[in-house]
Formats: structure tokens, sequence, C-alpha cells
């Protein structure tokens, strides 16, 4: 089987458990009768920390405060919710503090980049967790990130990069906006120079305005939320999207899969933008006993279809798209299944 067909059936079984786990929470229903007073009794009165691999401003910051005013309504016990920003490492910071530091009691949720499965897979050193072991809780839409400069800039098209330097802001090694640029140019041998360093996504696009870069790779929804008017005004130019498939709202821009031009190139973009898939995750700690673990993955189904939930969404303008805790840890998972000799492809050209 090629590396392009094995990819290619991946990706399908990741759609696949999609759809199949998306009526999970219907099938499974509410939490049981004789596990809820003891649910109820323990989240009384207490808080859950929600921890955000990145400082304020971005995507995952924003996202996160949509979950903090209205999932703790659903949980037995109504707990209260409290933010703590714990940015590094590309959210590999927060992601080994939940694993290892962190109560396994079911206080304590995160949201991180959804690249840390593949970056545990990839033996990124600075990962001290198993990404399976964690109880991922939910997605509240998935992760497309475009790759743009400001409009005083020379550049009309990716392709200008396989010529010419363009200068890109970023933060950790481990976040999307450098591992995605970063493949690109090992895998197709572009120009695309990352100005590491910047404190999150809010901060990166403003050195963009500034001028200090040429450009940035963020999340869609990031770009969204903070400057909607960079969208309308044309204050950027959108040159890639990092995705599988080109987004309705950027249905002019093609993505990285497409400027690939070999199977084998294909094969490792595939691999790579399956965080994509996998979206804004939000999940607990090892060890946290199943009825707590049931209890959050019932709450997250039932906020995603909160009407007051949505609006948060529908007023920053971004498409909620959830999939269900289950759903998301068959992504996880299967991330385990990479056939050997693709994952030593990728983990060549990566680079996180």
């Amino acid at each position: 089987m090629s590396l392009t067909s094995v990819a290619s059936a991946g990706i399908n079984a990741r759609r696949a458990a999609t759809f199949a786990f998306a009526g999970v929470a219907v099938l499974a229903g509410t939490l049981s009768v004789q596990a809820q007073p003891a649910v109820e009794q323990f989240y009384k009165g207490k808080n859950i920390d929600l921890i955000i691999g990145y400082p304020p401003g971005g995507s995952n910051d924003v996202f996160a405060r949509f979950v903090a005013r209205h999932m703790g309504k659903y949980i037995p016990g109504n707990p209260n919710f409290v933010l703590r920003n714990m940015p590094g490492g590309g959210s590999l910071l927060a992601a080994n503090h939940i694993y290892a530091v962190a109560p396994k009691d079911g206080t304590v949720l995160g949201i991180v980049s959804p690249t840390v499965p593949l970056d545990e897979k990839l033996g990124n050193s600075a990962v001290k967790f198993d990404s399976t072991k964690f109880f991922w809780i939910g997605r509240v839409t998935t992760a497309v990130n475009p790759l743009m400069v400001w409009h005083n800039q020379p550049f009309t098209s990716w392709k200008d990069a396989m010529t010419k330097e363009i200068t890109l802001s970023a933060t950790g090694a481990g976040s999307t906006v450098s591992v995605y640029p970063t493949v690109l140019n090992n895998v197709l041998k572009s120009k695309f120079k990352l100005v590491m360093g910047y404190k999150g996504s809010g901060e990166s696009m403003l050195a963009m305005e500034r001028g200090e870069v040429a450009g940035h790779s963020t999340a869609w929804e990031a770009l969204k939320t903070q400057h909607p008017d960079w969208i309308t005004e044309k204050k950027v130019r959108i040159l890639l999207q990092f995705a599988l498939t080109r987004h309705p709202e950027m249905a002019d821009v093609p993505t990285a899969l497409e400027a690939a031009e070999t199977d084998e190139q294909k094969a490792i973009l595939r691999a790579v933008l399956n965080a994509t898939e996998i979206g804004k995750p939000f999940f607990t700690s090892p060890g946290v006993p199943a009825e707590r673990v049931e209890a959050l993955r019932r709450a997250f189904d039932q906020m995603v279809k909160d009407k007051e939930f949505a609006a948060e969404f529908a007023k920053a303008k971004v498409d909620l798209i959830p999939l269900s805790g289950e759903g998301l840890q068959k992504l996880v998972e299967e991330l385990g299944k990479i056939p050997p000799e693709l994952l030593a492809k990728v983990k060549a050209n990566y680079g996180g």
C-alpha cells in the first residue's frame, strides 16, 4: 500500500469516527441514577481549574472562556470554573502539568495544541505524557490555520516563499503556528523564516501589523475573533491554509495539501494536518474516576447544544463544530496506528 493510500485510509477512519461518535451522548443518555448523587456531592462547592496552554487573547483562550461560562451548569453539583493561563513550549508545559502534577480527580480541565498527540508519537523530548491516558472530554470546533501576510507586503502567493524569504512571527516550537510552516519548509523546501518568542497569537499578529515580520500563521478563529476588520477591510492577504480541505470561508485559498506535488509529500502533510480534525480539544487528567469522566463528557455534550453557548460562537463569527469526548479519544488513539514507515518520514520533516 502506498503512503498516500495509508494516509488517506487514516483520514477516512478519522472522519468515520467523527460521525460515528457524534451521537454517543444520545446513546449514553444522562449519568446513571446510581452515580449522579456521588458526583453531585463531589463537585458541589468545588472549583474546576481550566488550564489554557497559551497566553490570554488567542482562540484557545477565547474558547476556554466560553466553556467556563456555560459548562458548570450541566455538571452535577454545578462547580465554578477558574481560568489559568499556562503558556510554554507550544502548550506542552500545560499538558505535562495536567498529566503529572494536577489533581487526578476531575477538578482540572485543559485545552492545548491539537498537535500534542503527534508530538508524543514523534518522540518530542519535551513531552512527558501519554496522550491516550488523558480523558478527552470534547472538541468545540476544528482547527484551520491560514498563513497570512500584511497587505503592504510584496507577497501574493505562497509560491513566493519558494524563492524569497518570508518572515513569520511565532510562539513556542510545539505550537501549530510554528509546526505547520516548519513542516512546509522541510517538505516543500519553502523559505518561511520563523521569528520565535512571541507570547501568543495576539502578540504575534500585532508584530505583523507593526511590520516586525511579514506575516503570521494562526487559527482562523483567532483572526476572526480578534481582528475581523483585517478580513473585511483586506488588511491581510491569506496565501495558504493549513487544512485537509478548503474552509468554506476561504474557498479561494489553496491548502497546504494542494501545494504538495508528490505522493510522499501529500502523505506526510496529511499525517501532520490530521491535527486540524482534533481541533480545539478539552481534556482532563489521567486517573479520574469513570463516573466523573462520564459526567464531564455528558455535560460537554449538553453545553454544545445550549443556545446561549452557541450564541457566543455566533457572536464571534466562528463555526461551532463539536465532537464528543469518545470521538475525540478515538482520534487520539488512532494516531498510534500510523505505519512506522510514514511515521519516520513525518518525524524527519516535523521540526516541532
